[in-house]
Protein backbone atom coordinates (compact mmCIF):
# COMPACT_ATOMS: atom_id res chain seq x y z
CA UNK A 1 0.00 0.00 0.00
CA UNK A 2 0.88 3.34 -1.05
CA UNK A 3 0.06 6.50 1.21
CA UNK A 4 0.45 10.41 0.36
CA UNK A 5 0.31 13.29 2.21
CA UNK A 6 0.15 17.02 1.28
CA UNK A 7 -0.29 19.69 4.19
CA UNK A 8 -1.86 23.25 4.12
CA UNK A 9 -3.56 25.77 6.55
CA UNK A 10 -6.39 28.09 7.04
CA UNK A 11 -6.81 30.67 10.01
CA UNK A 12 -10.47 31.73 10.64
CA UNK A 13 -12.16 31.80 14.25
CA UNK A 14 -14.72 30.03 15.91
CA UNK A 15 -16.87 29.62 19.15
CA UNK A 16 -18.05 26.53 20.78
CA UNK A 17 -21.75 26.24 21.36
CA UNK A 18 -22.68 24.29 24.23
CA UNK A 19 -19.46 24.72 25.45
CA UNK A 20 -18.84 25.89 29.23
CA UNK A 21 -14.89 26.86 28.98
CA UNK A 22 -12.38 29.48 27.21
CA UNK A 23 -13.75 28.65 23.96
CA UNK A 24 -17.54 29.28 24.45
CA UNK A 25 -16.00 32.56 23.08
CA UNK A 26 -14.66 34.09 20.24
CA UNK A 27 -11.34 32.88 19.36
CA UNK A 28 -9.02 32.36 16.18
CA UNK A 29 -6.65 29.26 15.29
CA UNK A 30 -3.88 28.72 12.67
CA UNK A 31 -5.24 25.50 11.96
CA UNK A 32 -2.95 23.09 9.75
CA UNK A 33 -4.72 20.51 7.60
CA UNK A 34 -2.81 17.14 6.80
CA UNK A 35 -4.98 14.99 4.01
CA UNK A 36 -3.69 11.32 3.07
CA UNK A 37 -4.16 9.08 -0.13
CA UNK A 38 -3.58 5.40 0.06
CA UNK A 39 -3.63 3.28 -2.68
CA UNK A 40 -2.20 -0.62 -3.64
CA UNK A 41 -1.49 0.36 -7.10
CA UNK A 42 0.49 3.27 -8.79
CA UNK A 43 -0.93 5.00 -12.21
CA UNK A 44 0.82 5.12 -15.73
CA UNK A 45 3.01 7.75 -14.18
CA UNK A 46 4.26 5.33 -11.35
CA UNK A 47 2.89 8.12 -8.34
CA UNK A 48 -0.57 7.38 -6.27
CA UNK A 49 -1.84 11.00 -7.27
CA UNK A 50 0.36 14.04 -7.79
CA UNK A 51 0.94 16.21 -5.34
CA UNK A 52 0.36 19.39 -6.94
CA UNK A 53 -3.06 17.84 -8.18
CA UNK A 54 -3.85 16.68 -4.10
CA UNK A 55 -2.58 20.55 -3.02
CA UNK A 56 -5.09 21.86 -5.66
CA UNK A 57 -8.05 19.89 -4.10
CA UNK A 58 -7.27 20.79 -0.66
CA UNK A 59 -6.42 24.34 -1.29
CA UNK A 60 -9.75 25.16 -2.85
CA UNK A 61 -11.52 23.89 0.32
CA UNK A 62 -9.62 25.56 2.91
CA UNK A 63 -10.36 28.98 0.56
CA UNK A 64 -13.91 28.31 2.30
CA UNK A 65 -12.61 28.49 5.71
CA UNK A 66 -10.15 31.07 5.26
CA UNK A 67 -10.57 34.18 7.11
CA UNK A 68 -14.00 33.12 8.02
CA UNK A 69 -15.72 33.35 11.19
CA UNK A 70 -16.80 29.36 10.65
CA UNK A 71 -20.33 29.90 12.95
CA UNK A 72 -21.80 31.85 9.78
CA UNK A 73 -20.97 28.76 7.46
CA UNK A 74 -23.77 26.99 6.87
CA UNK A 75 -22.48 23.22 7.37
CA UNK A 76 -21.05 25.09 10.91
CA UNK A 77 -24.76 26.67 11.71
CA UNK A 78 -25.83 22.67 11.72
CA UNK A 79 -22.15 20.87 13.53
CA UNK A 80 -20.86 22.96 16.26
CA UNK A 81 -17.07 24.36 14.61
CA UNK A 82 -14.87 22.07 16.30
CA UNK A 83 -11.58 20.61 15.26
CA UNK A 84 -13.25 16.83 15.12
CA UNK A 85 -15.97 18.50 12.91
CA UNK A 86 -13.82 20.71 11.01
CA UNK A 87 -11.78 17.91 9.99
CA UNK A 88 -14.96 15.68 8.88
CA UNK A 89 -16.29 18.56 6.78
CA UNK A 90 -13.14 18.53 4.69
CA UNK A 91 -13.07 14.87 4.80
CA UNK A 92 -16.34 15.07 2.91
CA UNK A 93 -15.88 17.78 0.54
CA UNK A 94 -12.03 16.46 -0.67
CA UNK A 95 -13.94 12.84 -0.68
CA UNK A 96 -16.10 13.95 -3.80
CA UNK A 97 -12.87 14.77 -6.09
CA UNK A 98 -10.40 11.87 -4.46
CA UNK A 99 -12.60 8.66 -4.33
CA UNK A 100 -9.00 7.46 -2.61
CA UNK A 101 -8.92 9.79 0.67
CA UNK A 102 -8.14 7.78 3.41
CA UNK A 103 -7.68 10.34 6.43
CA UNK A 104 -7.91 14.09 6.93
CA UNK A 105 -5.60 15.26 10.33
CA UNK A 106 -6.39 18.76 11.79
CA UNK A 107 -4.27 20.51 13.98
CA UNK A 108 -5.71 23.02 16.10
CA UNK A 109 -2.26 24.13 17.45
CA UNK A 110 1.16 22.36 17.61
CA UNK A 111 0.22 20.02 20.25
CA UNK A 112 -3.43 19.13 19.36
CA UNK A 113 -4.92 17.27 16.58
CA UNK A 114 -7.72 15.43 15.34
CA UNK A 115 -8.21 12.89 12.61
CA UNK A 116 -11.36 11.97 10.70
CA UNK A 117 -11.37 8.90 8.39
CA UNK A 118 -14.02 5.95 7.56
CA UNK A 119 -12.86 2.97 7.37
Amino acid sequence: MYTIRVKDEFSGAHNLRGYKGKCEKLHGHNWKVEVEIAKDKLNNQGMVLDFKKMKEFLSKVLEKLDHKYLNDLPYFKKYNPTSENIAKYIYNLIKKDITDLTKVTVWESDNSSVSFSIQ
